[in-house]
């Protein structure tokens, strides 16, 4: 059958084969924030394609996103997972672009990136490209929508990765979970559908029934891909002429088969579906309540936004809140609401909430304070000031929103054209902004008993259960819940006094932007003590009223051994544990902060406005000062930890080969096995010891960056500086230069190949992994931009070869690693098609076919190359976030290069292709004199022979099987660091 769209549905195309028909430019208002600088358009083409142009002269990248209103509520039944397959075929090769993998391999080599996803009613495409190359990149991705080719030999290749992508969700709780609440729904309704589908799904049931996946694919793609059910969002550097333009010339020639938008009345769940508790076996350890009931959508009023309203109050943590009672009680971690898995007919409204083991034993005092507080909500009216705080919080988040890379910016934009009239399409359902009682009382009204589904996961119900989901094998069973049990657990549930929110003490109010002299393009230090070392850096760039800040506490002995570096973490969680009341308030208002542990010691972050700051931070610095181990508190963390630490061997094979990857790598780190030894046996004497000596030698690194005026900056540290150092009650005194620490990187051995096999932590998971690791240098300007050209050339191939055409494994990539400035390559595949010696052989091979792709590359080519890569590091940075990154990396591991992308412009300026071919020669090629080689091996369940067989089979010539992490660790020479003494250094 013919892949391409009836010639006699297309609209009339020029005889003479000029421009395209004309397009209506439809004149629309679109709302956008104050300091949005950029143009819009919305133009429909005569195909009905209807489109939102962008224009922003001041981009790096060009982008686009096409969101079709198909998803897999629209696959056939007996054929689950077709919409999806269809979204990975359509990137293989097009009529004019027949070269397979040719789309992915001109964004790759012009600084972009590619991607897409199935949702249960749209599918979306995506790529961003360097500006330049934006005109090139559309021609390509139209061809998706208008004659792609689905050639057989790569329709059972792409089956195969779906496959793998299944495979790497089996098990994964929230898949899981997420598959048995559409489980226990009407299976007349396609939320009860299966949507990523498998082998069984898009090969083997077919064949069965007579049918040709391939055909099916095509006959899909032609009936349901119709250019008047496409968003398409374009984002360019040009006038908006131009791009309107590029887009008439480009998207003309979609077909528009005039296909109706697909429309799925109800709701997913029928009476029986509802009144229903039930109880399920996760894969992790841990008990999650998740509190369900349907609900009249918010689409249908989001300029009210009664679920924003309702959700703001049930997910509220502060004094009153049913998370503070919950906590108070210690029967919660953490809880969370809103609106999930809507469209415009159907939607729920969900609680979530992480239990402790004792809230466990507790959950009908816990749904009975959640109905409760509903019912308090219920009866107390809806006070208009806490709707007008929500609108105040957030037309100021709207209005200085941060600008996001337009990767990200298209993709959202296109979703909401599905979504919302044209008009709303940037604010979306972001600002509520009319207050309407009666619609947040038809949500309240809608929470009820009568309307309920609770799930409730916890491996404690192992053997007590008596049905299995058919798609992912979870275990669970189905109680019955009538209202008038539910009034009992109401009835019976403690008497807290349950109330609403004091109001915001931390919404921003003065938003003006600093008038700072110095421009200043790099950070500079500002002031230098014995106890602190302050960087600072003016917003010359972004013109937000916002500010971020790091404080780096170096403390030699957080993490000098296992104990000291569990109860540090243990030490981090609990003051932003005592904080949560007070500074929640903060982050709701747009101030986020975290205390978390970090390589020398623990890390205070701080971003957002700078009006309240000084107020957060100043509390959090008293918090650290006035420390107190609270015991009850401490037995809540130390069990959230417990059961973090024993979920570990959950985690993926690849994620669990890059954890002993760095454990061979990095110095002073400890396996979190030992750390689950020694937590299991700490208490809270131990913390009340142990937190004064952590905290009595202490170096501050800090950097303030935005809008802050030096002399507040300055002001800020002073403060920190007399309540840490020079108060009565000081619990800090300053380091000795000799105990300043640094970070230090195993250095491995030319001509070797280590080889570390391992058997997977969960021998459930059929999944084994690769981790190929290719050191190469530390630190240099020259090898830097060789090592990042090489990557950049290296990596569509890589993943074309490993994962399109050898079908290795769904998770297959090609990308640098940097440890504290030691620089390398790494190859990571996750299969169940073949064990990690084999995947490593092939990795082998994929590098001696690379040989003559590398040795055989037009000059035009390799110059392309070389200016994408220029063009990615000339790249602007979006927002206060990624710039501080940025510095603050320089800073924390030493290098202070804070002009290195400039220079290394200017070294790939220079450089030559032969020097690009010498470099892989010396350090990449198999077999070459400089290499130097990690391989981390986890095997999966359905390779633990091949395991068996590679620890007896002594090492091939020039390889070495690390058998012990630690004794390898102690035995290998270290890199030197670029962190010298804090105290050394000049101002």
């Amino acid at each position: 059958m013919d892949s391409r769209p009836r010639e006699g549905d297309a609209p009339t195309e020029p005889a003479d084969g000029g421009a395209p028909p004309a397009t209506a430019k439809v004149e629309v208002e679109i709302t956008k924030p104050r300091n949005d600088k950029r143009e819009y358009r919305r133009v429909v083409l005569p195909n009905a394609l209807e489109c939102l142009l962008i224009s922003d002269p001041d981009t790096d990248k060009g982008a686009a996103s096409m969101n079709v209103s198909v998803g897999y509520f629209c696959d056939p039944d007996g054929m689950e997972g077709l919409a999806h397959f269809l979204e990975h075929m359509l990137f293989y090769a097009s009529e004019k672009y027949p070269i397979e993998d040719s789309y992915s391999k001109y964004i790759a080599e012009h600084g972009g990136s590619t991607n897409a996803f199935t949702s249960s009613e749209h599918t979306n495409f995506y790529f961003d490209v360097n500006s330049d190359c934006l005109d090139d990149a559309l021609d390509r991705f139209a061809q998706f929508f208008i004659k792609p080719l689905m050639s057989s030999d790569a329709t059972l290749r792409e089956i195969k990765a779906v496959d793998s992508e299944n495979q790497k969700n089996l098990l994964s709780d929230p898949w899981r979970m997420s598959q048995l609440q559409k489980h226990l729904c009407s299976n007349n309704h396609p939320y009860h559908k299966f949507s990523t589908g498998n082998w069984d799904t898009l090969e083997v049931k077919p064949k069965e029934k007579g049918l040709d996946t391939r055909l099916e694919l095509i006959r899909f793609y032609d009936s349901h891909y119709s250019a008047n059910l496409m968003q398409l969002v374009v984002y360019g550097k040009e006038s908006l002429d131009k791009i309107q333009t590029l887009v008439e010339n480009k998207f003309f020639d979609i077909k528009n088969v005039e296909r109706k938008p697909f429309s799925f009345p109800g709701h997913p769940c029928a009476s029986k579906d509802l009144q229903i508790l039930v109880k399920a076996v996760p894969i992790k350890q841990g008990h999650t309540l998740k509190i369900l009931w349907p609900i009249t959508p918010n689409i249908r009023h989001y300029k009210e936004g009664p679920c924003k309203y309702v959700s703001h109050l049930i997910g509220h943590e502060g004094e009153g809140s049913l998370f503070y009672i919950l906590k108070k009680l210690g029967w919660a971690m953490s809880l969370g609401s809103g609106e999930g898995d809507s469209n415009y007919e159907f939607a729920f409204f969900s609680v979530v909430i992480q239990l402790t083991d004792v809230g466990h034993e507790h959950m009908e005092d816990i749904v009975g304070l959640l109905f409760r507080y509903i019912a308090l909500l219920q009866t107390s009216g809806t006070p208009k000031w806490i709707f007008d705080e929500l609108l105040a919080i957030c037309e100021t988040g709207f209005h200085y929103r941060d600008k996001s890379p337009p990767i990200h910016y298209v993709v959202n934009l296109s979703s909401n054209m599905q979504i919302f009239p044209p008009e709303d399409w940037l604010i979306a359902s972001f600002v509520p902004s009319k207050f309407s009682p009666d619609a947040i009382q038809k949500v309240l009204d809608e929470l009820t008993p009568e309307n309920v589904r609770i799930f409730w996961e916890s491996k404690k119900f192992e053997g007590q259960t008596n049905l299995i989901e058919p798609w992912y094998g979870t275990s669970y069973c189905v109680e019955a819940v009538p209202p008038s049990i539910i009034q009992k657990w109401i009835e019976k549930a403690p008497k807290e006094d349950l109330h609403l929110p004091k109001p915001n003490i931390f919404i921003p109010t003065d938003l003006s932007l600093k008038n700072v002299e110095d421009k200043a393009n790099f950070p500079c230090v500002l002031r230098k003590t014995p106890f602190s070392r302050l960087w600072y850096k003016p917003d010359t760039m972004f013109s937000t009223p916002k500010v971020y800040i790091k404080m780096d506490f170096h403390c030699p002995l957080a993490h000098s051994s296992p104990e000291s570096s569990v109860l540090t973490d243990v030490f981090t969680r609990l003051l932003m544990d005592y904080l949560n009341e007070y500074a929640y308030d903060a982050q709701v208002a747009g101030l986020y902060y975290v205390v978390g542990p970090n390589d020398t010691g623990f890390q205070v972050t701080m971003v957002g406005y700078n009006d309240k700051m000084r107020t957060l931070l100043e509390t959090v610095i008293g918090k650290i000062a006035e420390f107190e181990v609270r015991v009850d508190r401490f037995s809540v963390v130390k069990e959230t930890m417990t059961k973090q630490y024993e979920n570990f061997k959950f985690l993926q094979p690849y994620q669990q080969a890059m954890d002993y990857c760095r454990l061979i790598l990095e110095d002073q780190t400890w396996p979190w096995d030992e750390e689950l030894a020694v937590l299991s046996n700490l208490g809270a004497n131990d913390l009340e010891i142990f937190w004064p000596h952590m905290l009595a030698k202490t170096f501050i690194e800090c950097y303030f960056a935005g809008n802050i005026e030096p002399g507040e900056a300055k002001g800020v540290i002073q403060h920190v500086e007399d309540t840490l150092f020079n108060s009565p009650i000081g619990v800090c005194k300053s380091l000795l230069p000799s105990q300043h620490l640094t970070k230090r990187i195993v250095k491995l051995e030319r001509g070797l190949k280590y080889y570390y096999p391992v058997m997977g932590l969960n021998h459930q998971d059929e999944n084994s992994s690769l981790l190929h690791y290719i050191q190469i240098h530390q630190d240099d300007l020259k090898q830097n931009v060789l090592l990042q050209l090489l990557a950049l050339v290296a990596k569509q191939p890589a993943f074309h070869q490993l994962r399109s055409v050898e079908q290795l494994g769904y998770i297959t990539l090609l990308r640098q690693r940097n440890d504290s400035g030691v620089r390398g390559l790494q190859f990571i595949i996750q299969s169940t098609a073949k064990d990690p010696f084999s995947l490593d052989a092939r990795v082998e091979a994929f590098l001696t076919m690379f040989e003559g792709t590398l040795y055989q590359m037009p000059d035009a080519e390799f110059m392309s190359n070389v200016n994408a890569l220029i063009d990615m590091k000339l790249e602007k940075y979006k927002n206060i976030r990624e710039e501080s990154a940025f510095f603050w990396g320089e800073i924390s591991e030493g290098t202070l290069n804070f002009g290195r992308k400039e220079a290394e412009v200017a070294a790939l300026r220079e450089l030559k292709k032969d020097e690009l071919i010498e470099f892989f020669n010396n350090h990449v090629k198999v077999n070459a004199p400089e290499k130097k080689i990690l391989s981390v091996q986890v095997y999966g369940g359905l390779h633990s022979s091949e395991y068996e067989k590679i620890l007896h089979d002594a090492p091939p010539p020039h390889s070495h099987r690390i058998t012990d992490i630690f004794s390898f660790r102690r035995s290998r020479p270290l890199y030197g660091s670029f962190k010298g003494g804090v105290s050394q250094m000049k101002l």
